[in-house]
């Protein structure tokens, strides 16, 4: 395999991320309570789309199709979105949640982008590279609007939670909680090994 296929695979695994978060935006527009953050979402929808016409004419660049890789990163973090959005919290608590799930997918398109410019840079591609750190630009910028809109959401999600807080009972967890509480255990039991070498300072 060669650096330039190593950059094709990336390029792919980006082209199917930013297919996959086009479909996945609406619902977390749709999903969220606070309406900047409701406008967010729709906003970055347009940029999205805008990023996969951008990666297809990468592709044009290097005469390769932009298909056939599934992104299973991208799938991750969506799901982890999708979890969130289908908590039975409300109002500012469940949108503090939708948050934290929309900065990962944030921050692993900002590293895929960054990881495919420095491929792309080491090849000298520039035509690549300028289209390239046009979107990563557009992430970064993303990103910090995400983190901008958390602020008023987790101001009122603390007061939420001073309300709710002494009625609440802790309710019997689903099948999907235990499960996933299961999968944690065993990644701590796993990690046991490893962190038994690592000593606090």
């Amino acid at each position: 395999m060669s650096l330039n296929e190593v950059l094709i695979d990336e390029l792919r695994d980006l082209y199917s991320a930013e297919n996959q978060l086009v479909k996945a935006l609406p619902k977390a527009a749709k999903g969220s309570n606070d309406a900047a953050m409701k406008q967010l979402f729709r906003d970055h929808l347009e940029q999205t789309k805008g990023q996969v016409l951008r990666l297809r004419e990468v592709f044009e660049h290097l005469g390769k199709k932009p298909t056939g890789q599934h992104c299973s990163g991208m799938e991750g973090c969506i799901k982890e979105v999708t979890e969130a959005l289908e908590k039975d919290e409300t109002g500012a608590l469940k949108d503090a949640g939708i948050l934290g799930a929309a900065l990962r997918v944030e921050h692993y398109e900002i590293a895929g982008y960054t990881a495919a410019l420095a491929i792309a840079k080491s090849l000298g591609q520039k035509e690549i590279v300028t289209l390239l750190t046009e979107t990563l630009e557009e992430e970064k910028t993303a990103a910090k609007n995400v983190l901008a809109s958390a602020k008023p959401i987790l101001k009122a999600a603390d007061s939420q939670e001073d309300e709710e807080e002494e009625d609440e009972e802790e309710e019997p967890k689903d099948a999907k909680e235990q499960e996933s509480e299961r999968q944690s255990e065993q990644d701590e039991k796993e990690a046991q090994p490893e962190m038994a070498t690592k000593k606090r300072k």
